[in-house]
């Protein structure tokens, strides 16, 4: 496998042309020069022992040593051998619920904050575990499929937010079939779906859901957020300002519930445990404890473990291009000039 370290380098290549332009110029500039002189002595016996010639060459070598130092700044790279690297860990999908009740503000900042906040810190925490996260609202769509690139899933996360899924309400079944559809039962992995709602399911059937998914050997936590007594729903204006709470159609303040019954049956049903976050506790570390003690299964995958830098080469050829360009006179080489089969052409064009 070949990959160049710092391809960004690459672009100064684009600098190449530019210079074989200024040569152009300067030759064509210089040729001028020497018509408007061509009629001296002393310049014709000065030009006589010049090789124009070298002086193409001297620039080719001198436009070759650049880019050759350009390809070793970008740092050509080889894979020397590729392995099967074992990991040992559990495919773990997190169903973030993003409905407009998520904006509830029972624990701080908000119900979401808080949410996207344990999830960091779970990322920050994994190590060979594949993570994978599935928004859902009305409807469910995975955010990023299992993966054990930390610094990518962390960055898709950021993202995350109430506009996130279009259709308004909280589809637990469809998270938790969503999560079904993107599990790949062939590898023989611990498979954990973490549901992180505040449990006002609306839209499917969760415990028929959650009943499939528990058959297929899925283990599922469940972490409510928000509180039974329930709070309103912030709305903000185009400004980003708080202007008003969620009405009914008779104008009376909409409190959103934490319905606790129905994730405690989900958590039971997959065999995990229901957990209440809070705004001093991580209910997701101590999930990652319950799932650190479960028994983990081996995992392989091919990867390139090293690659050797190459950019010595590049560096050596360079610097021998610039001492060749430096050492190679300008004037005429004799014995060149008698073997050049040109020589007499090029004696009748002067004497003309």
């Amino acid at each position: 496998m070949f990959r160049f370290a710092h391809p960004e380098y690459l672009y100064l290549l684009a600098v190449l042309p530019l210079l074989m332009l200024l040569y152009i110029i300067v030759r064509v500039q210089s040729a001028k020069a020497k018509r408007a002189f061509s009629s001296s002595e002393l310049f014709r016996r000065l030009a006589e022992a010049h090789s124009t010639r070298k002086g193409t060459l001297k620039a080719a070598l001198l436009l070759t040593a650049v880019a050759m130092l350009i390809v070793a700044l970008a740092n050509p790279q080889v894979g020397t051998r590729m392995e099967e690297v074992k990991q040992e860990g559990v495919d773990m999908f997190i169903a973030l619920d993003v409905s407009k009740s998520m904006l509830a503000e029972d624990i701080k900042p908000n119900r979401l904050e808080k949410a996207k906040y344990e999830i960091r810190n779970l990322i920050e925490r994994l190590a060979g575990d594949k993570i994978g996260v599935i928004v859902f609202s009305g409807e469910a769509y995975t955010q990023f499929p299992l993966t054990i690139d930390y610094s990518a899933a962390s960055l898709l996360l950021d993202v995350v937010d109430v506009e996130s899924v279009p259709n308004p309400g909280t589809a637990i079944g469809s998270a938790i079939s969503q999560a079904m559809k993107s599990y790949n039962f062939e590898e023989p992995s611990t498979k954990v779906l973490v549901i992180m709602t505040d449990g006002e399911n609306n839209s499917g059937d969760a415990i028929e859901q959650a009943r499939a998914a528990a058959e297929k050997g899925v283990r599922i936590y469940t972490v409510g957020l928000g509180s039974p007594a329930g709070a309103p729903i912030p709305v903000y204006n185009s400004a980003g300002q708080q202007s008003d709470f969620k009405r009914d159609r008779s104008g009376n303040i909409v409190l959103t519930k934490l319905d606790e019954v129905s994730l405690q049956e989900i958590a039971s049903i997959g065999k995990g445990n229901y957990y209440r976050a809070t705004n001093t506790q991580d209910e997701l570390d101590a999930i990652y404890r319950d799932i650190n003690s479960l028994e983990k299964r081996e995992f392989g995958a091919k990867q390139f473990t090293e690659f050797d830098d190459k950019f010595q080469y590049f560096l050596f050829i360079a610097f021998l291009l610039l001492l060749t360009e430096s050492i190679l006179s300008d004037r005429r080489t004799e014995w060149l000039a008698r073997i050049n089969p040109f020589r007499g052409l090029t004696r009748a064009e002067n004497k003309q």
